[in-house]
């Protein structure tokens, strides 16, 4: 069983206008959001192997702000830039190189790839609002299978459930 867990990054700060898009930081609610779904998701049970995220700062900091709930130190979050403004058809490829000894691997990234990809995969998740969590089992031994195979089970995860 392979466990993929794809976040949208926590809701971002629109407070200085001139910010380019992949610099903008989390706001107030982003800062609280992040570590509150990463506490939720531990308590239920989740360990991701592997965190990758986006590179742009708002992804970057959920990321690190959810591995903390794990003990995960924010050096072991992998950066890949390919997940900043990426498509289901990108994000899938990033999961299709994961490490097969990976068993829960956990994707911060942004929308609509996310959203996208959510539907893709469960054909009812047609949004994720920020700092949500969709959490799909697969029945297969390879990461790389993941883009052919259907889930065996999801569910989504967000800060107001």
């Amino acid at each position: 069983m392979k466990t993929l867990v794809l976040v949208r990054h926590a809701k971002s700060s629109w407070e200085h206008a001139g910010t380019p898009d992949h610099e903008r930081p989390l706001n107030h609610r982003g800062r609280r959001d992040a570590p509150d779904m990463g506490r939720r998701l531990r308590e239920r049970g989740l360990l991701p192997d592997v965190i990758r995220s986006s590179t742009a700062v708002r992804a970057r900091a959920t990321a690190v702000a959810i591995a903390a709930q794990f003990g995960i130190e924010p050096e072991a979050v992998v950066l890949d830039e390919r997940l900043y403004g990426s498509s289901p058809d990108t994000i899938l490829g990033v999961v299709g190189e994961l490490d097969d000894s990976v068993e829960t691997a956990m994707i911060v990234a942004h929308d609509p790839g996310l959203s996208d990809l959510a539907f893709d995969l469960s054909g009812t998740i047609e949004h994720m609002p920020t700092c949500a969590a969709a959490e799909f089992s697969f029945d297969v031994a390879r990461w790389s299978d993941v883009a052919d195979a259907e889930p065996v089970e999801f569910r989504l995860e967000t800060p107001r459930s």
